[in-house]
């Protein structure tokens, strides 16, 4: 994280985090990335600023039987609509960076979809799938057995998004997590990020804050 002003934002308790899965057990479950149903969103109401300052995840793949079958996880932004609620899926209690800061988010924090979401464009048009017009990380693993199965060689899948220059995501938008794979996929997962009213972002880049 190359911009300085962003931990002094955290420090004043602007600062967001939110972990999927719990202490040995991780979510999903799926196969394929599944536009409508993800591992997690994050909904940035209009007037509002993100900037996506770090993810990790712990990928856990079934068995592999075949030559190219794959793990992805992949980090995006749905720029021009937000997610408002739909679908069915967990509701995520957000912490703060800043530990002596209470809990919460002026965003909606969904994980683990299992019926289909869509997003609202901010120009008024109706509701629709996501459109992953901004992809920010994409991380794949792609097996290769040798000819044999036997010949699989396991190791730990642990992809790092850290970004020195974070996205700006201004509202209405939506930041997406998707997992999936060839063969079912779970994950643990943690997202943390800065947020603020669109005119305290801009305040505090300009250091009057």
């Amino acid at each position: 994280m190359a911009l300085a002003y962003l931990d002094k934002m955290i420090a004043d308790g602007y600062g967001r985090s939110v972990t999927v899965g719990a202490f040995s057990t991780p979510v999903g479950g799926g196969t394929i990335l599944d536009l409508d149903q993800p591992h997690q969103a994050v909904g940035i109401p209009e007037g509002h600023v993100i900037r996506p300052i770090y993810l990790s995840a712990s990928l856990f793949a079934g068995i592999r039987t075949a030559d190219a079958d794959e793990t992805e996880l992949l980090v995006s932004l749905d720029s021009l609509a937000l997610w408002t609620g739909d679908g069915t899926s967990t509701a995520e209690n957000v912490s703060n960076l800043n530990s002596n800061k209470d809990k919460g988010s002026a965003c909606r924090v969904g994980s683990a979809f299992t019926a289909n979401m869509t997003t609202t464009p901010r120009n008024g048009g109706a509701a629709a799938a996501p459109v992953l017009d901004l992809e920010l990380y994409h991380f794949a693993e792609v097996a290769d057995q040798a000819g044999t199965a036997a010949n699989v060689a396991y190791r730990m899948r642990n992809p790092l998004y850290q970004p020195d220059y974070p996205v700006w995501a201004e509202g209405p938008a939506t930041l997406f997590v998707h997992i999936g794979g060839t063969v079912a996929v779970t994950a643990l997962t943690a997202v943390q990020w800065v947020e603020a009213p669109s005119d305290i972002m801009r305040k505090y880049m300009k250091g009057e804050l």
